[in-house]
């Protein structure tokens, strides 16, 4: 039988928290370990954010990668195992088209916050995206981006003859292109599987951020990192959301959704894209990784083979996807590159002033009755 005393105790202690007593928690499945940003800054923020943002009427509990992994996501989504997930579109091109068209480019990848920043105005205001999101049963809410991807190894790179033979994993298409253009083995494996294939000879290195080091233990089995431009993992849907979730609140607390996920999605490009790395460095730097400055022929080379991913990524769109205005998108995404990258100079990548930005001029403009809903 119920205690009334039991109730009203406890009734009485949410209101005095700020807590609704009809507080909807949310299932949030980072797919990451606590010590990669998507877990430990990402999904930990937003789960800080979700009641400041509701008045208590939303929270969060998070779900370790033992649950749900970046593989499974789709179908954890689909499930409603997970409620809000990290969904990688590059895992899954076929069901995204129009948002892995924007990771193809991801090669050409500069600054962090303002390449999230122009994928998420891209995604939001795409009506095909939209769509091919809505058929899969999602809501997008939002891009992150990771720092300046690197060549982790255990074979010094300095020059092109360098690259011939070796095998490097790759976390999507552009750097599977990459490495064979350069006569590497590109390696297709989840970043989970990297450390054991390092350690056991399978692999001889990563295309990855050095924030990796860290985040998966890399440290460990690395022996030289060498800079070049690879740009950046960039197309990620931070905080796909389940339809079915998203159909069942009202429009106040999708916007307080939004407005948790905005604040998270810069403060984990921050953490990717500039602490994280500092400190990838000083512990390579404990551990006798060796710092490999390229051939300023190789470097050379390298841009001369990004500046032709615009056109590979067009062709690819239409002969892959059938999406024969593939130019026009890419030069839409470019062009919100360059107006973000602007803005991101101006705030001096600050996290918290870049998602003061983005809500301004993406979100505060989103008709929240209908966004993501059935059309």
């Amino acid at each position: 039988m119920l205690n009334f005393k039991t109730l009203t105790t406890g009734l009485a202690l949410a209101a005095a928290l700020g807590v609704s007593a009809e507080a909807r928690d949310l299932r949030l499945a980072p797919a990451a370990p606590p010590a990669h940003p998507a877990n430990g800054v990402m999904y930990t923020n937003f789960a800080k954010y979700l009641p400041e943002e509701s008045d208590g009427r939303l929270t969060g509990t998070i779900l370790g990668p033992e649950v749900v992994n970046l593989g499974q996501m789709k179908d954890a989504l689909q499930s409603q195992i997970a409620e809000v997930g990290n969904l990688l579109p590059l895992y899954f091109p076929a069901d995204f088209p129009n948002m892995a068209l924007t990771g193809e480019l991801s090669l050409m990848g500069t600054n962090s916050q303002a390449t999230a920043a122009a994928v998420t105005e891209f995604m939001v205001f795409c009506e095909e995206c939209q769509k091919e999101m809505r058929d899969f049963g999602i809501v997008f809410l939002g891009s992150g981006a990771s720092d300046l991807y690197e060549i982790l190894s255990t074979k010094p790179v300095k020059t092109a003859d360098d690259l011939k033979g070796l095998r490097l994993r790759s976390g999507g298409a552009p750097w599977g292109r990459f490495a064979e253009h350069f006569g590497a083995v590109p390696a297709q494996m989840s970043v989970f599987d990297q450390f054991e294939a390092v350690s056991q000879g399978v692999i001889d290195g990563t295309m990855a951020s050095i924030a990796d080091l860290i985040s998966f233990r890399m440290v460990e089995v690395i022996d030289y990192v060498t800079y070049v431009p690879m740009g950046m993992y960039q197309s990620t849907s931070n905080f796909a959301t389940s339809t079915m979730t998203w159909d069942s609140l009202s429009p106040e607390d999708r916007a307080a959704m939004v407005r948790a996920a905005n604040r998270a999605n810069t403060d984990f490009t921050h953490r990717w894209s500039a602490t994280m790395p500092a400190e990838a460095e000083e512990a390579a730097k404990e551990a006798g990784i060796e710092f490999v400055e390229p051939d300023p022929s190789l470097v050379e080379a390298i841009k001369e083979f990004i500046a032709t991913e615009p056109a590979t990524a067009a062709g690819l769109a239409s002969s892959n996807f059938g999406i024969e205005d593939g130019e026009e998108r890419i030069a839409q995404f470019l062009e919100l590159v360059e107006k973000w990258t602007v803005v991101a100079e101006e705030v001096d990548n600050d996290p918290v002033a870049m998602a003061e930005r983005i809500q301004a001029e993406v979100w505060d403009k989103v008709d929240y009755t209908t966004y993501g809903t059935a059309m």
